[in-house]
């Protein structure tokens, strides 16, 4: 009996349960790959805007609005697609994310009006921040985050060239076609990374999101339409504030506004990405009046000085582990405020190209390392929020900085 019992196969209750295959970790340049395009794609139309203008018979300043749009739809697209992420998982989010690409890069090569450019460059926008939130959250770490948001500094470099480039080439409607690139990292990270639904127990909060897209779309627009997008921005804050308190862990959760860490480098990104983005349009500005250097002088200069920056960028994000938060968060706000100031300051016009270094690389080490300081201070089921929450913070610095530049450039 004993010898038979040997050799019965054991019970399914008592065999040792397959252990699940944990998803390999996505590779730092794929995800690089899936995000960065957005930022050539976001700034690929400066240059080119009389172009566009004359093929839809507009004037140049209403083509404008294919900038506006774009940054509109980055912002209020960031948190709607971390929603997504968060309730329905990262498959959806990526299938939906290529899907809004490959529809509005469709629109903008064919459509002759004005209006349906505008949506297809929305759709662009929002399957860009799909991207860039999905890319985010699958890196896991400063260095990880180092690479991506250096990236974006590099390709947001070279996206006014890189269009113009593509438009003489060919068209400027393939130069709007840039972040379609992207796609190309779809297989490798769909092959890697957890695609499953992730368990919710809660309701969709529809009136949450609602508010918080509103009071981002007054903000986007303060700088065209100050005193009635002020007001408007005042009136959604208040409302969405009221709803956070009566809906604690709705679209907007109450739990993360208290988290300290979490606003305070919401905040820090919002600012440094103002900063950056006003001086990106100032710098050049200030050196046509102090220099007589040419246009494509000072394009190519600023061009090198952003490309260091954003290499610097990747490095400081690579130490980060070895310095600690205290000194990386010092010397963010140490370079952060040198670079306004010596914009100010400075008596010799060829430093000024030092500034558009100094403020790239703020804003893209301090995207990295806020990025994941602000995730990590979250709760695990409310971080692809963070993220989104975040990179709304981002993204506003880039609607704030321009209409501060302009400011400054013609009071000067």
């Amino acid at each position: 009996m004993p010898l038979l019992a040997r050799r019965l196969p054991r019970p399914a209750s008592e065999a040792p349960a397959p252990t699940a295959a944990a998803p390999r970790q996505v590779p730092a340049a794929w995800l690089a790959l899936l995000a960065t395009p957005v930022a050539a794609s976001a700034n690929s139309p400066v240059l080119i805007l009389p172009d566009m203008a004359g093929s839809l018979g507009i004037r140049t300043a209403t083509a404008t609005w294919l900038v506006t749009v774009f940054a509109w739809a980055m912002a209020v697209g960031t948190p709607l697609m971390a929603g997504l992420l968060r309730r329905r998982g990262l498959g959806v989010t990526l299938r939906l994310s290529a899907a809004l690409i490959v529809a509005g890069t469709a629109v903008v090569a064919v459509t002759p009006w004005l209006p349906l450019a505008m949506a297809g460059r929305a759709a662009q926008a929002a399957g860009g921040a799909g991207l860039i939130t999905a890319a985010m959250s699958l890196a896991g770490s400063v260095r990880r985050m180092g690479v991506i948001t250096a990236g974006f500094g590099t390709l947001g470099a070279v996206g006014p060239l890189l269009g113009s480039a593509i438009a003489g080439a060919a068209s400027w409607r393939a130069s709007l076609a840039v972040g379609a690139v992207a796609l190309l990292a779809l297989p490798a990270v769909m092959r890697r990374a957890d695609l499953s639904v992730p368990r919710q127990s809660t309701p969709f909060d529809g009136r949450g999101a609602a508010l918080l897209v509103l009071t981002a779309t007054a903000l986007v627009l303060v700088p065209r339409y100050p005193l009635p997008a002020v007001a408007a921005s005042l009136l959604a804050a208040a409302l969405l504030a009221l709803h956070v308190r009566s809906h604690p862990t709705g679209f907007v959760p109450l739990a993360l506004l208290r988290t300290r860490a979490f606003v305070l480098s919401a905040l820090l990104a919002c600012t440094f990405a103002t900063s950056y983005f006003t001086l990106l349009f100032t710098v050049p500005q200030l050196l046509r009046d102090r220099t007589d250097w040419s246009t494509s002088t000072i394009g190519t200069g600023q061009l090198v000085a952003l490309l260091a920056g954003s290499a610097l960028s990747m490095v400081l994000a690579a130490a980060s582990a070895r310095l600690g938060h205290p000194r990386v968060l010092t010397i963010l706000l140490t370079v952060g405020a040198l670079a306004p100031l010596t914009a100010v300051l400075t008596p010799w016009a060829p430093l000024l190209l030092l500034v558009a270094t100094l403020a790239v690389f703020t804003t893209s080490a301090g995207q990295a390392t806020l990025a994941v300081y602000a995730t990590q201070a979250a709760p695990a089921a409310q971080r692809p929020t963070a993220i989104g929450l975040f990179n709304l913070c981002y993204q506003l610095g880039g609607a704030f900085g321009p209409a501060i530049a302009a400011l400054i450039t013609l009071g000067a």
